[in-house]
């Protein structure tokens, strides 16, 4: 018997283990995404304010990335057990894809964020005004992960 074989049928013969696995990626996310959104929100208000605001938010927004990205793993290895348990109904269905591609698009504008802070010292207001952009579309696509996460939810 194959390793996903037997995953599928640990997974699927143990409510406790899938309530579990269920926590760890919404918990994930939950962390992950309540930081990304609080940094965001900040990054929005520090962007519309002074310099002194600015130069406390970029120290804040780089000590932000760690916990995220934490958050994210943790989102990504159960949502990784989660696939290998019924491999085929989540390759299979339109709402998987969709939030992946979702996830996709976060991660490059979480990258285009980390690239842009470097720009921060050299050019602060093209930094600033880069980072607005960005952190509104962190904002939208945080809820759109979500929002595609509830359609896969319905969808299996």
């Amino acid at each position: 018997m194959s390793p996903l074989v037997r995953w599928a049928e640990v997974y699927g013969e143990s409510p406790p283990l899938q309530a579990v696995i269920l926590f760890a990626h919404l918990a994930g996310m939950l962390v992950g995404g309540g930081l990304a959104l609080a940094a965001d929100r900040a990054t929005l208000r520090a962007a519309r304010a002074g310099s002194a605001d600015r130069d406390r938010e970029s120290a804040e927004l780089q000590g932000a990335h760690q916990p995220v990205l934490a958050g994210l793993g943790v989102t990504l290895a159960s949502g990784l057990l989660m696939l290998a348990a019924d491999l085929g109904a989540y390759l299979g269905s339109v709402a998987f894809w969709v939030k992946m591609g979702l996830v996709a698009l976060l991660l490059a504008n979480g990258y285009f964020i980390t690239r842009t802070e470097a720009l921060l010292d050299r050019e602060p207001d093209r930094a600033w005004k880069r980072l607005r952009v960005a952190s509104a579309a962190s904002l939208a696509l945080w809820m759109a992960v979500v929002l595609a996460g509830s359609w896969l939810t319905g969808a299996l």
